[in-house]
């Protein structure tokens, strides 16, 4: 065989080797990138739900409310409630689109920066819908009770509720105190943002940043 033979026969091995391995390296990504796509729907299933329980409220509220106009503070009541619920439906709405937003096609950079905005999103929302809640399921039993049993906890038993409002507002000092203390402590901070992010978001930044590093190499 003449030596141009063997170049060219070394170039066309070269060529389908390349190939192969780029087929490979496709096939691996797609298959990286449907694990990424499955541990993401729990997370995409609960905000469903965070939705229809936001909806859910607010269209009760909205009815509780209504219904009592007359009364200041089952009025006020209702509202807060109805403001909480609103709330809810945003957040979860939000978390959806940018759920949405992840294009797996695209490079594992710009994946990496779509879900990185999503968890600061889900994280920080997380906690301003968290730390509300509370003081807040005190005004939401005392809805129940009058809805439910014709029962105003206001008028009939206002030292109970007193004592629920303080004991709800006590057990955000831990929190708050805990929270202004990890922003001196970078480990605590990057510790609890881990714990708020939840388990589905963790993984799936684990999974990119192997990609990326498989892909680096």
């Amino acid at each position: 065989m003449e030596l141009d033979d063997l170049k060219l026969e070394w170039q066309s091995l070269q060529a389908r080797l390349a190939r192969q391995e780029a087929l490979n390296l496709h096939l691996l990504r797609e298959g990286r990138m449907e694990r990424l796509r499955r541990g993401l729907r729990p997370l995409a299933w609960g905000q469903g739900l965070s939705l229809a329980f936001g909806l859910g409220l607010a269209v009760l509220s909205a009815s509780f409310w209504s219904a009592h106009l007359h009364e200041p503070h089952l009025l006020a009541t209702g509202l807060l409630m109805h403001l909480y619920g609103l709330a809810t439906i945003l957040f979860s709405a939000r978390t959806l689109v940018l759920l949405n937003r992840l294009d797996y096609t695209q490079p594992v950079l710009v994946i990496q920066q779509r879900l990185s905005r999503l968890r600061r999103f889900y994280v920080l929302g997380g906690l301003w819908l968290g730390l509300p809640w509370f003081v807040l399921w005190v005004p939401c039993l005392e809805m129940a009770f009058v809805a439910l049993f014709g029962v105003d906890l206001f008028i009939h038993a206002p030292s109970v509720l007193l004592w629920l409002l303080i004991s709800g507002f006590a057990g955000w000092v831990p929190v708050l105190g805990l929270l202004l203390w990890s922003r001196t402590r970078p480990a605590l901070a990057r510790k609890l943002e881990t714990f708020a992010a939840g388990a589905n978001l963790n993984r799936a930044q684990a999974q990119l940043d192997d990609l990326a590093h498989f892909d680096q190499d």
